[in-house]
């Protein structure tokens, strides 16, 4: 099983050049590395000019089609060579208001149609001051992956539930520079291990940068990084999938 790398650039950059020329410098950067799966994950708009490496998408809607404007589709996703959609982000439930239950909406219908899914979780400062996390975890998972594994695909029979990974992010490490140690993270990893199938990966993220990547996987025990910030410098981004190789 590979590490996977997945680069989140969020609502960066802000032009087609700069996207395509950071997307070139990465891709000639990570083409050498062997044992590690990277992919990218930009804005939507620019997921038609980017090829050469595996892309994902940063959310999609549970619907097939229909009037729901600004939306985007999980068959869509598939019908623009996307191989991988972000779903469940902090971010998203922040700011949007994603609960878990839409989230498993989201879930179950990036798999029907074959997209690998990089399933997001983790608790708030105040929710592990309170000494709340693992009953955090806890509850994202079994109500984000509800029905999952005997889940019936009516869309396609191939239905893998291999293609779920999920992502550790601490939400008060993203984006703060205060990454979670090591020991923490190995704890937290060790815990979601429990609710999910064996071969799951399960991915760190939350102020990945360079200096620390290594260790998440090293001695942390993740299968693999979810690089925000970090992943919008070329040159860093690729010293972290160095690390992971």
């Amino acid at each position: 099983m590979k590490n996977l790398i997945a680069a989140n650039w969020k609502m960066n950059p802000n032009t087609q050049k700069e996207a395509k020329d950071l997307f070139e410098e990465v891709k000639n950067g990570v083409n050498n590395f062997k044992n590690c799966e990277v992919v990218v994950c930009p804005p939507n708009i620019y997921l038609s000019v980017l090829n050469g490496l595996p892309l994902g998408a940063q959310n999609m809607f549970y619907e097939d089609k229909g009037a729901y404007t600004g939306e985007i589709s999980a068959e869509m996703l598939r019908s623009s060579n996307v191989e991988y959609v972000i779903i469940g982000h902090s971010e998203r439930r922040k700011y949007f208001g994603e609960t878990d239950e839409v989230i498993n909406k989201k879930i179950k219908v990036a798999l029907a149609v074959g997209l690998k899914v990089i399933f997001c979780i983790g608790e708030t400062a105040e929710e592990r001051s309170a000494g709340q996390k693992e009953q955090v975890l806890e509850k994202q998972i079994k109500l984000g992956l509800a029905g999952i594994s005997n889940f019936t695909c009516l869309r396609r029979q191939e239905f893998q539930i291999s293609n779920l990974n999920l992502a550790y992010e601490p939400v008060w490490a993203i984006g703060t520079g205060n990454n979670c140690g090591v020991e923490e993270t190995r704890e937290s990893i060790n815990f979601i291990k429990k609710f999910v199938p064996e071969n799951t990966r399960v991915l760190y993220g939350g102020s990945v940068k360079s200096e620390n990547s290594g260790v998440y996987i090293k001695e942390a025990g993740a299968n693999g990084l979810l690089v925000g910030g970090a992943s919008l410098n070329a040159e860093e981004f690729i010293k972290i999938v160095k690390s992971a190789e």
